[in-house]
């Protein structure tokens, strides 16, 4: 089999452990915070270095860049003239331009590297859900899979990759949008939390509403219990806005009654973090469907 590199963005929100074991490839991408630019990498070290989460909490704002097509061009051409093929599974087209200025590169490299097979595909996820399909892509080149077989398999199965989630503070989502100021203001006051989804065009999507923290976590956990394809011998991944006992709590109750084989906690990145604010947990499963 010709051998070929995985490639993915930071909003995947995987642990360093699992890049490295896997040898996937990162592309940093930039974020502000308070007027001050950095570059999110897969390490984790600039996040971890401003507090980022504190900053949040204590008023600072934050927003984000996508990747841009220059920035693809350069960051992949040295696999390519290694003699490497690319398949790059890319943060939602739902969320962000950044898949769109992929097809962009990948259209140039392609006719600089024409004896070269690069291949984008749209994961239509976010955080460590694009994490788990990266996963997944590497867990099938380690059975096997030529490149076009495993493009083939993560297409096919695009809409199995469940994402359900819950956020502590709903003035986030607010400033992006996703909730009108009143329903932020009202929902604070009560304490009610909103259980979203990606939806099947990798879209930010509200579900329901849980009262109180405890509930909104649980109700994670049935969603799982519910929907989870073939769960015994499964992987799943939980990320969180810095609230790990949060996380920890998830994955408990989802150990008590489902037999999954593991379950992978990672922190959510300031790309995704921006947007979503501290005390988010999300969780990631190979589900019937995304809903």
């Amino acid at each position: 089999m010709k051998k070929y590199t995985i490639v993915t963005d930071c909003t995947c929100d995987l642990s360093l452990d699992l890049i490295d074991r896997y040898d996937i490839k990162v592309i940093p991408m930039e974020f502000t915070i308070d007027d001050e630019k950095h570059l999110h990498s897969a390490d984790f070290k600039v996040f971890k270095e401003i507090k980022f989460y504190d900053r949040l909490r204590n008023g600072s704002m934050a927003s984000t860049s996508q990747i841009n097509p220059f920035t693809y061009t350069e960051f992949l051409t040295p696999y390519l003239e290694a003699g490497n093929d690319i398949l790059y599974v890319a943060f939602s087209s739902g969320l962000s331009s950044t898949y769109e200025s992929s097809v962009i590169a990948i259209n140039e490299l392609t006719e600089k590297f024409p004896e070269r097979k690069i291949i984008t595909i749209d994961s239509l996820a976010a955080s460590a859900g694009e994490g788990l399909m990266v996963y997944y892509a590497c867990l099938n080149r380690e059975q096997g899979m030529t490149i076009e077989e495993n493009k083939e398999w993560l297409e096919s199965h695009v809409q199995n990759f469940a994402h359900w989630f819950t956020v502590d503070d709903l003035h986030h989502l607010k400033r992006g949008g996703r909730v009108s100021a009143a329903t932020a203001i009202v929902g604070s006051a009560l304490s009610i939390k909103p259980v979203l989804h990606v939806d099947e065009t990798g879209h930010l999507v509200s579900i329901s509403k849980a009262h109180g923290r405890k509930k909104s976590l649980s109700t994670l956990a049935q969603k799982l219990k519910d929907t989870i394809l073939e769960p015994k011998g499964q992987v799943i991944m939980i990320s969180h806005g810095d609230c790990l006992e949060d996380a920890q709590f998830l994955k408990d109750k989802i150990i008590e009654s489902v037999p999954v084989a593991d379950v992978i906690i990672s922190d959510i990145g300031p790309v995704i973090g921006a947007h979503s604010g501290p005390g988010t947990v999300a969780l990631f499963y190979f589900g019937k469907s995304r809903y």
